[in-house]
């Protein structure tokens, strides 16, 4: 009996012993060791095939295409193009999260094959990553070459190319004209005027203009064409599609055409009197910071931005809104009669009385946001994983932020599909070409905004303002407005604009 007992109590003991220590264990586990958090997952999004994603659930009118496929999923989603992984941002709230929330996290661009081919290697200030590189060529920018103080002391380059246009078109004799065509011309002699002044004249000035308009339209195809480089960049250093060495020598065309205009300008007598953006730049190249290098190369890939996105951008801008003017001819008419009013009939429009035309502004406002000229912004690519919108985006995915969407939002706009000035008229409108609002974010906001938005703002009106006051316009007999979209360098008109315009000015005069 005495042994059973012992037996007992040894059994008792072990049970006990036992518990003790699988408390102690369990009381361990649970103080020294946090319980790990559940990472959020990926964005929604469609269903892809191995290895080519949805790559061919893609249309060439990738906004429109990118919001439809958003639908099903949200406002944020997730597709991969090839083996790259793809965020889409289609609401104001959420792109607010990435512009301005975690601004410095997605603040670098995702560059292609070709971009980067084409811009003298990412050196240029849209390309250029975050850091001291960028700083000092966006200071450049913001204070040197487009502060209104330089912009000011420019006015007459800009007012001899605008009345250039308006002579052209009065001499044509009310024949229809493609009006994006006198745009861009105008906004070419504009932006190489103010960047080099009279270095190239005459001949050889129209020679340029005709070349570089051939070789811009030549990069559409090359940016636009699916790259394997891009989809699978396990394989770019192959270039298979030989993309990236096509835009290798149109850039090269570029370096020796800013080369010929660099050094013809280093052997003029007179550099000490230009006012122009290249003697800054040349200046600035001597004279400059010296902890951050600036060289021939940073100057050739500034010129490569402003003539490439400025010409391009204003002149598609100036022709979307004559269309939708020509659509809604009482919409022009209320133009015209406030530039009767600001401007009379015995004078020509100044860019001083632009910020005046409130109606004409605000008609400007209206076509970038149907119309914007970068519907996906320049795509981003996050320096860290983040979480964006409740989902987890990251490091190094590619992210588009879809403009285009987003101020075709009805959350946010009324009517959005309609045509509506009036919407951005009244002392309570807060929208401004910043992105001070995410509803509206024609140019970009946060860091990596437009820096051209200061030339945008005064030349897009003083065109437009222009061709209203000076003409009259009118569709050629049996033809109307074509709106259909086509995504490229800019979002542009599928069908060009032909239109035929009258003079409205009695004072032939005020066409010379």
């Amino acid at each position: 009996m005495v042994l059973l007992s012992n037996q007992g109590d040894y059994y008792t003991n072990a049970v006990i012993i036992c518990f003790i220590a699988l408390s102690v264990i369990l009381w361990f586990n649970w103080v020294f060791k946090k319980p790990k958090k559940k990472n959020p997952p990926l964005p929604p999004g469609p269903r892809g095939l191995p290895l080519i994603g949805n790559l061919l659930s893609l249309e060439p009118n990738l906004p429109s295409c990118l919001a439809k496929l958003s639908k099903p999923f949200g406002p944020i989603i997730k597709i991969n193009i090839g083996t790259r992984l793809c965020i889409v941002i289609n609401s104001a709230s959420v792109a607010k999260q990435v512009l301005k929330d975690h601004d410095t996290i997605f603040a670098n661009r995702d560059i292609s094959a070709v971009a980067y081919a084409g811009s003298f290697g990412g050196t240029d200030l849209v390309w250029s990553p975050l850091g001291d590189h960028w700083r000092m060529l966006r200071k450049i920018c913001v204070r040197e070459l487009l502060s209104n103080s330089r912009l000011d002391s420019l006015y007459d380059h800009r007012r001899n190319e605008v009345r250039d246009m308006v002579n052209k078109i009065y001499s044509e004799n009310c024949k229809p004209l493609n009006i994006g065509d006198q745009i861009f011309l105008a906004m070419f002699s504009v932006m190489s005027n103010m960047m080099w002044g009279g270095t190239l004249q005459g001949e050889e000035k129209k020679h340029f203009t005709a070349e570089f308009r051939e070789v811009l339209e030549s990069l559409i195809p090359l940016i636009m064409a699916p790259n394997i480089s891009d989809l699978f960049p396990v394989l770019a250093m192959f270039d298979i599609q030989g993309l990236a060495r096509k835009m290798k020598n149109i850039n090269r065309w570029f370096a020796t055409k800013f080369d010929f205009v660099i050094d013809r300008r280093l052997g003029m007598n007179d550099q000490d009197e230009k006012k122009d953006f290249l003697q800054v730049l040349l200046q600035f190249k001597e004279y400059g910071d010296q902890k951050t290098p600036f060289t021939t190369t940073h100057i050739k890939g500034l010129f490569l931005d402003m003539l490439g996105a400025g010409t391009k951008s204003s002149s598609s801008t100036v022709e979307w809104a004559m269309s939708e003017l020509l659509i809604q001819p009482e919409l022009m008419r209320k133009a015209q009669e406030e530039l009767e009013q600001v401007v009379g009939m015995d004078n020509i429009v100044e860019e001083s009385h632009c910020p005046k035309l409130h109606f004409l502004n605000a008609i400007v406002k209206e076509t970038l946001r149907l119309h914007p000229v970068g519907p996906l912004l320049v795509p981003r690519c996050p320096s860290e994983s983040c979480i964006i919108g409740g989902y987890m985006v990251p490091k190094g995915a590619k992210i588009f932020v879809n403009g285009w969407a987003i101020q075709r939002d009805p959350a946010y706009w009324n009517k959005p599909l309609e045509f509506k000035p009036e919407r951005f008229l009244g002392s309570d409108n807060e929208y401004d070409f910043i992105g001070s609002k995410h509803s509206y974010i024609p140019f970009g906001s946060g860091r990596r905004v437009c820096v051209g938005i200061p030339m945008a703002e005064r030349m897009i009106p003083y065109l437009l303002g222009t061709l209203l006051h000076s003409f009259n316009w009118k569709m050629p007999e049996g033809t109307t407005v074509d709106l259909s979209e086509t995504f490229g360098l800019e979002l542009r008109k599928t069908i060009p604009l032909i239109a035929i315009p009258t003079p409205r000015l009695s004072n032939q005069k005020l066409y010379k």
